[in-house]
């Protein structure tokens, strides 16, 4: 039965009653607003209400204080007529908000003073809350933490995205295997979003392209036939960090033009009277359809283009409500594109004026180019998105020709550039030939923007020098970096509260908005007091986790263990096998010789492999394996590994603060930046690492002793594999490597399959194309080095100190105001106070 809750409500006076439940920020303000929408949003008795009855009303409670000050940042931005950062992003992973929305709105006492005087439990409301996650990893995480600086910094922006119906997968482990189940975040409904049917928008798919003479004679396109899909804008309040700001995420859902065939329906022809129905909501479904069919193709590039094509509307629609001349577009409308999913965005902007606006090709190719920016976010070829023409041809035939007239003329520019330069013509053209022509979307992206940026020092060399040289050199200005960062509230503030306490007790309040604050912990590095007290919160932190792992996994942690953390996508770049591969070498030792583990160790995973990606799958199934062995044998050992299944933000709230060791340990070259590597900094977690991505940036803010580094560089990558790499000569060379390798290969691990595990280890022996064989001694010199310094608490807590001091220059704050400077041009604007 559900806990009853007590009503001794005190009365609050005439003069207050109509707005203060809800709009006050007293205890007394927030539970009537509870106990209000308990009964009349619910529907419900205070007494019977269930637990989800009471997560809803006091989400809708604290929704009520964001929504006062939603509708006055809108009119504020009208009002001053600002410019506007739109950000078009497809993913954004969110995370839960009730807490995070009671950091940012000073709400957390007062709400937990109020729960606790009607007998309910703040945290246990939290937790209740399913993971908004619509995002598959770093870059949706990014585009969270880039939205909480926005709203902080009072820089008038906005998201745009898709509402899918299923997020990223819910991750179960049965028998060591990783297995999919559909991520139903929207099963019992959100209470944050609000709908807004009458801003929908109609979208086009299919049809056919009809050309002829304007009345001035000039050329005009029109799209027509085909189908049309409604776009519908859910919007979520985002609040800034205690400024009274609050801006929006709008995110489309998909929705049939008409919702059933009623003549087909009356004859009884039941399953196509919603065949319309069914085929258009399946575009805002799921996260990232698998793509390896052409159905699921098709499927994805629909997604981009229902998303983008929904937002360039919203966006146009807003501008023309005080302006009249697309001229002045550029300077009231700054758009980012997150990745190449929505490049899509610079032929459909170009189609609005075009085609609808009826401006001259150059006007309108000028003001694009002068809207768009572009974040590069990879540097993996297979991730660089390229289309089939011939599902362009199929599904977006207007938008195909905008991408041939625009490539047309920009390889004139090139042709009169580099005179005689086929090649170079070939390698920058937006069309690759082959046996299947195909789009390059970064490509369209670079051409139609003004702004094209890495998301780390060295990414942003590799993408100038490796992965787009030609283009650097055509246009030098549009290449920049804006490393990437994490936002404090969430990172520090919600998901750290006992290091968050800490901190503002020696250094005062502020570093929440003003992370190089955190400097002044360098005062106190000498402070034999603060340096225990640093300790303790670190301890207390790694109880709590090792509750929450005893919970999910039945496994008990040591607690005075180092606890290792590994917790990312998974990758074979990333390398969890590098850190497999140690681990079985360090139980083999142990196994001889205990006293060579010199302090124990508990190895934490977590990450998630995208389900058609099998390799590494099997690497999931594998750390199990090792997992099952060494924790059978921990009383020996001191060794442990657990693998904490269905890793998303919510968990990594759990583990961040916790960790002793951060593990960002991919091949040099391949990561673009992280930011899983900034959270656990910020939380004065340890980085063995690679120079690869932001760790660079990191070793030269926290300064080469206190990083544990390792490893090839990019450049060494690079000649390693042009020297003629032989990984199966260093399988043959080092002993210890060789009998792990040998073990997991005849299927120690694995039982039950003895072959099972053969294909990592072919793998390695063959290509190692990651290069886990070459870094692999290095690495496990670097691990040694680890645990000796860890043995020296006092040393370590130093380190561990002056990685937090330092953590300052990887807020998203500094980087969203390098955008906003740099590449966007908006302005502050602030709320009153």
């Amino acid at each position: 039965m559900s806990e009853p809750l007590r009503l001794q409500t005190p009365a609050l006076p005439p003069s207050e009653e109509e707005d203060v439940s809800r709009t006050g920020r007293e205890p007394a303000n927030v539970r009537r607003g509870f106990l209000d929408h308990i009964r009349y949003s619910r529907g419900k008795h205070p007494e019977t209400s269930t637990p989800h009855d009471r997560f809803m009303a006091l989400s809708l409670a604290v929704r009520d204080r964001l929504a006062h000050h939603w509708v006055k940042t809108a009119r504020n931005y009208y009002e001053k007529d600002v410019k506007r950062a739109y950000y078009l992003s497809a993913e954004y992973l969110l995370g839960r908000a009730l807490g995070n929305n009671l950091i940012n709105t000073g709400l957390y006492e007062p709400a937990e003073k109020a729960m606790r005087e009607v007998g309910v439990d703040l945290t246990t409301l939290i937790e209740m809350e399913p993971d908004a996650g619509l995002g598959n990893g770093g870059l949706g995480r990014l585009a969270a933490c880039f939205l909480d600086s926005l709203a902080t910094l009072a820089y008038p922006g906005m998201g745009y995205g898709i509402r899918y119906e299923f997020g990223i997968f819910t991750q179960d482990l049965v028998d060591g295997y990783q297995v999919e189940r559909a991520d139903e975040w929207l099963k019992f409904g959100n209470p944050w979003e609000i709908v807004r049917p009458e801003k929908a928008v109609p979208v086009r798919f299919f049809g056919r392209v009809e050309h002829h003479q304007g009345a001035g004679g000039q050329p005009v396109a029109r799209w027509v036939g085909g189908k049309t899909v409604v776009g519908v804008p859910f919007d979520t309040p985002i609040a800034g960090f205690q400024n009274n700001t609050v801006n929006t995420l709008r995110l489309w859902q998909a929705r049939a033009s008409e919702e059933f065939d009623l003549l087909l329906f009356n004859a009884g022809d039941y399953e196509r009277s919603v065949v319309e129905k069914n085929d258009s909501e399946v575009i805002s479904k799921v996260l990232y359809p698998n793509d390896a069919f052409q159905a699921g193709k098709e499927l994805r590039l629909k997604q981009q283009y229902f998303f983008v094509a929904c937002s360039i509307a919203d966006i146009v629609r807003r501008y023309l409500k005080t302006h009249t001349d697309f001229r002045d577009f550029p300077n009231k409308v700054a758009i980012q594109l997150n990745d190449t999913h929505p490049a899509i965005a610079v032929a459909e902007l170009m189609r609005v004026l075009v085609d609808e606006k009826r401006l001259s090709w150059d006007d309108a190719f000028h003001i694009t180019q002068q809207t768009f920016g572009y974040t590069n976010h990879t540097l993996l070829a297979e991730a660089m998105e390229k289309w089939p023409v011939t599902l362009f041809e199929r599904l977006l035939p207007r938008h195909l020709e905008i991408i041939y007239d625009i490539n047309h003329r920009f390889l004139r520019q090139v042709q009169i550039r580099y005179p005689f330069d086929e090649e170079r013509l070939q390698r920058l053209s937006l069309v690759e030939e082959g046996a299947e022509k195909r789009i390059r979307m970064a490509h369209l992206a670079v051409v139609g923007s003004h702004s094209v940026n890495g998301v780390a020092a060295l990414h942003t060399d590799l993408l100038r020098r490796d992965v787009l040289p030609d283009f650097a050199a055509m246009f030098p200005e549009r290449f920049n970096n804006k490393t990437n960062g994490v936002t404090p509230r969430r990172w520090l503030a919600w998901c750290n509260p006992r290091l968050s306490k800490l901190i503002t007790s020696r250094i005062g309040k502020g570093w929440e908005t003003d992370l190089e604050r955190l400097r002044k912990l360098e005062e106190h590095l000498e402070d034999t007091e603060f340096r225990k007290a640093f300790r303790e919160v670190k301890q207390l932190n790694k109880q709590d986790l090792t509750k929450h792992v005893k919970d999910l996994r039945s496994v008990s942690l040591n607690p005075e263990a180092i606890f290792d953390v590994q917790i990312k996508r998974l990758h074979e770049y990333k390398r969890q096998l590098l850190n497999a591969l140690h681990v079985v070498v360090l139980w083999m030792r142990a196994r001889r010789d205990p006293s060579t583990i010199i302090h124990p160790r508990a190895f934490l995973f977590g990450a998630k492999a995208a389900p058609g990606y099998q390799m590494a799958k099997l690497i999931i199934r594998l750390i199990n394996g090792i997992g099952e062995v060494i924790n059978s044998d921990a009383g020996t050992t001191g060794l442990q590994v657990v693998f904490l299944p269905n890793y998303r933000v919510s968990l990594a709230e759990h583990i961040i603060p916790a960790a002793d060791v951060s593990e960002q340990i991919s091949t040099a070259g391949w990561e673009a930046s992280g930011t899983g590597n900034m959270k656990l900094m910020l939380n004065g977690a340890l980085t063995l690492g690679t120079l690869d991505g932001a760790n660079v940036e990191i070793r030269e803010a926290v300064g080469d002793e206190n990083f544990f580094l390792f490893g090839l560089t990019a450049d060494e990558v690079i000649a390693r594999k042009k020297a003629g790499y032989r990984p199966r000569d260093i399988y043959t060379e080092h002993l210890e490597l060789r009998e792990a390798m040998d073990l997991i290969s005849t299927g120690f691990f694995s039982p039950e399959d003895r072959n099972l595990f053969k294909p990592l280890i072919d793998n390695l022996l063959e290509e190692d194309r990651y290069l886990v064989l070459a870094d692999f001694d290095a690495y496990m010199k670097k691990q040694e080095e680890v645990a000796r310094v860890y043995r020296d608490r006092e040393a370590w807590t130093r380190k561990c100190i002056l990685n937090v001091a330092r953590a300052g220059i990887f807020s998203s704050d500094r980087t969203i105001k390098q955008y906003a400077e740099e590449i966007w041009h908006v302005k502050q604007t602030p709320m009153e106070r």
